[in-house]
């Protein structure tokens, strides 16, 4: 099996992997409550998209422990 002649350089290794960094996400507001959501996503929050109720979100309510 033939074997490579000079293995890649360190530099050109690295330009390689130049595209492999994770990239921001970029959110939008709700319109309804506000809060950050990827945008063409409903908003986990308060269950709308565009304006309209999509999803039904249980209500979140804080408990005490005693």
């Amino acid at each position: 099996m033939p074997v490579p002649a000079k293995r890649r350089s360190s530099s050109k290794g690295r330009r390689n992997r130049s595209h492999d960094a994770l990239k921001k996400i970029g959110l939008t507001k709700c319109s309804k409550c506000g809060k950050a959501i990827e945008p063409h996503n409903a908003c986990q929050f308060c269950g709308t998209f565009k304006g309209e109720a999509v999803l039904k979100v249980k209500s979140r309510v804080k408990t005490e422990k005693k």
